[in-house]
């Protein structure tokens, strides 16, 4: 469990970084492509050297895994380590839409026990700690008591016809706030069916299992943070009563596309 008052001062940071974010969103900013459909802009990598200093001053023997920091593999020998995601959904932040988020966790021996994600251009500052709860402006978060998958809400842009027997739900670009929709009850279920990174996900984890629900990868299997590859194939976040019919609709299609 992490120390009494870190999680406020993480938050704190995450505003701060925040802030930044929105003062540079109307000004003129330079924007280029990684590689084909991974957008990036400067301002992420302002958010990111901010982020580094204030996080590594608060935590000096932390690790450092960010979407927009070299990766280092001396991060697999701290026991602790600040998994980032200076800007996360930067295609909304781009086309000045709000869904967007900072997104800051705290990962020690493998599990986020820190989750931060300030999306300031929708108002929202969640925040949770393990064993503390999760909580959205400071109003505690519980998953949904569903029990049936059919008639599930999923934040989403289109369904196959094989799940055509689930809800659509408006989705932000952002991953984390996706996520973080289950946690807040807001959606039943999340699912992708792909390789991610863990920067993209550690904080918005943390927020659906402190809120009562199950989040594991796609074939139901435990995540695990700090990996060498930063890496892991698909991830379904749920509420515990659908989580179990979830994983069975989508093993099938999750093992064909890692045999593809």
């Amino acid at each position: 469990m992490p120390e009494a008052g870190l999680a406020s001062e993480v938050a704190a940071i995450a505003a701060e970084a925040g802030r930044l974010a929105m003062t540079r969103w109307e000004t003129e900013f330079k924007r280029w492509e990684k590689v084909p459909g991974s957008p990036v802009c400067d301002v992420d990598l302002e958010l990111d050297a901010l982020l580094r200093e204030r996080l590594s001053a608060l935590l000096p023997d932390a690790g450092w895994l960010s979407e927009e920091t070299a990766d280092s593999r001396a991060r697999l020998d701290a026991r602790r380590i600040w998994v980032v995601d200076p800007i996360d959904g930067t295609r909304d932040y781009l086309r000045h839409r709000p869904g967007w988020s900072v997104s800051v966790a705290l990962v020690e021996d493998g599990a986020p026990v820190i989750g931060v994600l300030d999306a300031p251009a929708r108002g929202e500052r969640w925040i949770a700690e393990a064993g503390r709860g999760a909580a959205r402006n400071g109003v505690q978060l519980h998953v949904t008591p569903r029990d049936q998958l059919a008639g599930s809400r999923m934040p989403t842009d289109h369904l196959p016809k094989v799940d055509a027997d689930l809800v659509i739900v408006d989705k932000p670009n952002s991953i984390a706030l996706r996520i973080a929709m289950v946690a807040a009850g807001e959606a039943d279920l999340l699912a992708t069916i792909r390789w991610g990174n863990e920067w993209d996900v550690a904080a918005a984890v943390l927020l659906v299992h402190e809120a009562g629900g199950v989040i594991t990868d796609v074939l139901g299997q435990p995540l695990a943070f700090n990996t060498p590859s930063a890496k892991a194939f698909g991830l379904l976040a749920s509420a515990p009563g659908i989580h179990e019919a979830a994983v069975e609709r989508l093993a099938h299609r999750a093992r064909e596309a890692l045999e593809s």
